[in-house]
């Protein structure tokens, strides 16, 4: 989760990192149950002292991180995929001589910079939220760090479960409305639990939110986008789940256009595939709030312009 805060002039703030005397923004990770907004300011807080009347999560389009570029080796060794949000608040220049970082040596200093004239910055998720404001202000982006490429296929959360035993994980993923021109939803009915879910699943390390999308769209129904417009972001701690352990679900809905293929249904995860108008919905047993909140999402936003070209 990154904090990308601006003054007046449009400068932005960054942190001079304890861990390797580099720069970047004030963020973090989530704490168990918590939101990103809640966790941008937290750490906003712990990392500046400083708050922000106006942060607010970013919009889909510029705020998602995700994918292989996101990979970084802290100096300890340790190796990750980053993934999350952006969020985004203004506060005045003089703002910084109020600014109490904790005792922790996370933050050597802090400074504001031109988005023309930036420090040496640590890890592409800074260099990728720099070229999010430098896209605005019309400058060109700054060439991303290498980075290698991403580990193969596995079950990853299964292996990461048995290391950690119950406690709570941070389970990313990615899910996709799709509708017909007669204005009826697919739903995909699952074979243990027998309810009904949209197309969509876990993000492996090293891919991105859209990268799911597309993958689990075609492994679990058969059929392609050529575009996934991202919706909405369903996280929070209302999207806790106890199956085998603690699951927070941070998910993105995306809206598939274009559709092509032949419905097909993998053996064994899915039992039937059904189309749904609005008002057959209202009965329909969905699995959990994270398919009744994508589904309250297509009824308000479907229209004959973003139906797919499917008929059931």
């Amino acid at each position: 989760m990154s904090v990308l805060i601006q003054d007046e002039a449009g400068r932005v703030l960054l942190q001079h990192r304890g861990d390797d005397g580099l720069w970047g923004t004030p963020g973090g990770g989530l704490d168990p149950g918590e939101g990103f907004l809640e966790a941008a300011h937290r750490e906003l807080r712990e990392e500046t002292g400083l708050e922000c009347p106006n942060l607010a999560l970013m919009g889909l389009d510029e705020g998602l991180v995700g994918g292989p570029e996101f990979y970084h080796r802290y100096p300890g060794g340790d190796e990750v995929y980053m993934v999350g949000m952006r969020t985004h608040g203004t506060l005045p220049a003089a703002a910084l001589t109020g600014a109490r970082p904790d005792d922790s040596g996370e933050t050597l200093a802090l400074a504001w910079f031109g988005l023309d004239d930036l420090p040496p910055l640590s890890a592409n998720a800074n260099v990728a939220s720099m070229n999010v404001l430098r896209a605005r202000a019309g400058l060109k982006p700054l060439p991303l760090l290498p980075f290698p490429d991403p580990p193969p296929l596995s079950n990853h959360l299964a292996r990461l479960r048995a290391a950690v035993g119950p406690r709570p994980l941070f389970v990313p993923g990615a899910s996709v409305l799709v509708g017909n021109e007669r204005g009826r939803l697919l739903l995909l009915r699952h074979a243990r639990t027998g309810q009904w879910v949209l197309p969509g699943g876990k993000l492996h390390p090293g891919e991105s939110f859209r990268a799911c999308a597309h993958r689990e769209l075609h492994e679990e129904t058969g059929l392609r986008a050529v575009r996934l417009t991202p919706v909405q972001l369903l996280q929070g701690p209302e999207f806790r789940y106890e199956d085998s352990g603690i699951w927070d679900s941070v998910g993105v809905l995306y809206r598939a256009e274009e559709v092509t293929g032949e419905l097909t249904l993998p053996e064994g995860e899915i039992a039937e595939a059904q189309w749904w108008t609005a008002d057959e919905l209202k009965g329909a047993e969905l699995l959990g709030l994270y398919t009744r909140r994508s589904v309250e999402a297509w009824a308000g936003q479907t229209s004959p312009s973003s139906r797919a070209s499917l008929r059931p």
